[in-house]
């Protein structure tokens, strides 16, 4: 067992990246894999809300680096997953408080024990970005369908780029079709080529998905919403499967073309 480390950012704030750590972690974990999620965002965390483990804190990733307690005394376990933990950031210190070297290290030490470990970037591209990456094998990027977002996006692969952390894949999250189809949205294949890199997963927008960030419970438990299985397509694509890709119109359009894009029509 040698883990794959794995680190979500975006450059922009507010598209989704900490839901979508959350979300990709349950569903690991749910297909039996044992699970790490780094909390990355020193001094503004909210991974331990998401996953509904904010009470359970007692030491954080700072708390490890400069050696107040051992790395498994800082690993929260999972209310419903036994094999799926939190290292939560802290709260009251900035990134300076952790380096690229730490995060190596860290990530070092739990990957001969650890399927995956899932690392929660901040946003934008300060010391925070950089500690987020240094370990990485493989980053995916999130963004929204918004200009903005996706130039914040387009930012963050040159940085993987000239950082030589090479194929970055993109989630595209809260995608609406009605939007798309009335021209107030871009569409998803706009995006790809706009940023020119590998899809990996489209989440559609779905009022569940605060709902359950609001309570603790990823939107992948439940087994009604389309985000949460957009959510369980992308962890089995992580895992090495070919799973099509979700027709959210229900008919041909842009995800014809989005298959075709991405080889998988």
């Amino acid at each position: 067992m040698t883990a794959q480390v794995i680190t979500v950012t975006s450059g922009k704030g507010g598209v989704g990246k900490t839901t979508a750590v959350a979300n990709l972690a349950t569903a690991l974990a749910a297909d039996g894999k044992k699970v790490v999620c780094i909390d990355g965002d020193i001094g503004l965390r909210n991974l331990d809300v998401i996953m509904g483990l904010e009470n359970r804190i007692v030491y954080d990733i700072v708390d490890v680096i400069e050696g107040r307690c051992k790395l498994k005394q800082a690993m929260i376990r999972d209310k419903h997953h036994p094999d799926m933990y939190l290292i939560p950031a802290a709260q009251t210190r900035d990134k300076n408080a952790v380096s690229p070297s730490d995060m190596v290290r860290i990530c070092n030490d739990l990957r001969p024990d650890t399927d995956f470990i899932i690392i929660d970037s901040p946003a934008g591209i300060e010391r925070g970005f950089r500690n987020a990456i240094a370990a990485a094998d493989r980053v995916l990027v999130v963004t929204n369908p918004e200009v903005s977002a996706v130039r914040d996006a387009d930012r963050v692969v040159g940085i993987l780029e000239a950082e030589e952390k090479s194929n970055p894949a993109l989630i595209l999250n809260r995608l609406n079709p009605t939007l798309v189809r009335n021209n107030d949205m871009l569409s998803a294949e706009d995006v790809l080529d706009l940023l020119g890199i590998q899809l990996i997963g489209i989440v559609p927008e779905d009022e569940s998905v605060i709902i359950g960030s609001n309570r603790g419970a990823p939107v992948v438990t439940d087994a009604k919403s389309r985000a949460g299985q957009a959510f369980r397509n992308i962890a089995k694509r992580i895992q090495g499967e070919a799973v099509p890709f979700m027709d959210l119109e229900q008919q041909g359009g842009i995800w014809g073309a989005i298959q075709k894009l991405t080889g998988r029509k």
